[in-house]
């Protein structure tokens, strides 16, 4: 604000100068009149002086009366430049707001991250009854994501920690928004890792390059209806993933939805899983 402000003030004195020019004319003569007076003795500084403030006071008064004048004869030009002045700032306050998908408030999310730091802090969260394997094997899956019918969704392959904070959403999602998330896959064994990589299903990351393989990432996706749902062109969906990476971030993971290449359902611990990676390196494997 401060520095709008500034701009401000400067754009509209060059204006004024700009735009009256015998507003320049004034100031010049004043400062000239001022730089005289400095050079004279003392006394007669001040006599000239004396003379001058009221020499001053009426040329201000007749500026004030001409630049009233001049504002009125140029009025648009002063408007465009006012304009020109406040748009852009009162764009950027205008935009500058989170983007809160509907159905859920940002109060909400603060509530939720503080419900979140509960829930790691306290109890040990248990995983919820897995739904019925028919659920992975609907003629939708096999045609929209097919990789998943034969995917691993054993928890106990996943590291703890990740576990937990994933579960952390879970329960925040169930409790406080209704919204029921299944583990969709885990842990990935570099022989699937290559095969899917192979097959150009669902990666890009060959064996030992992604952090499933050191069971530090995982998929799920919401369910409703007794169905998976992975439609982002559907407004329930696309707010239920959204807000899965919105609590994932909360928890401290890497949500798949911010990458260049989109992977809605993927969450990870990226520190631990290059540490991991490095590990690896250097026992040379």
């Amino acid at each position: 604000m401060l520095w709008i402000t500034s701009l401000f003030l400067v754009v509209c004195l060059s204006t004024w100068l700009l735009v009256f020019p015998e507003a320049r004319e004034r100031i010049a003569a004043v400062l000239r009149r001022a730089m005289r007076s400095l050079g004279g003795r003392a006394a007669r500084g001040g006599q000239r002086l004396a003379g001058r403030v009221d020499g001053t006071g009426r040329t201000v008064r007749k500026a004030g009366a001409d630049t009233v004048t001049a504002l009125s004869r140029h009025r648009w030009v002063l408007a465009i430049a006012i304009g020109l002045l406040c748009v852009p700032p009162l764009l950027i306050l205008a935009f500058r707001q989170h983007v809160v998908l509907e159905g859920f408030s940002a109060e909400d999310l603060s509530e939720s991250r503080t419900m979140i730091a509960e829930l790691l802090r306290g109890e040990r969260l248990v995983p919820p009854p897995p739904p019925p394997p028919a659920v992975f094997t609907t003629a939708e899956v096999r045609r929209v994501k097919p990789e998943i019918v034969t995917a691993d969704r054993k928890w106990d392959r996943i590291s703890p920690d990740l576990q937990q904070r994933v579960l952390a959403i879970y329960r925040v999602m169930r409790a406080q928004y209704g919204i029921e998330m299944v583990l969709v896959e885990g842990y990935r064994s570099p022989e699937r890792q290559a095969e899917l990589k192979r097959g150009g299903r669902a990666t890009n990351a060959g064996a030992w390059s992604s952090c499933h393989q050191y069971g530090l990432a995982l998929d799920s996706a919401p369910m409703r209806a007794g169905k998976l749902q992975w439609d982002m062109g559907d407004p329930w969906t696309k707010q239920a993933y959204f807000l899965y990476g919105e609590l994932a971030q909360q928890a401290g993971l890497v949500w798949g939805g911010n990458w260049r290449m989109r992977d809605y359902v993927h969450v990870e611990m990226a520190d631990e899983c290059r540490r991991a990676k490095q590990a690896r390196q250097r026992q040379g494997g």
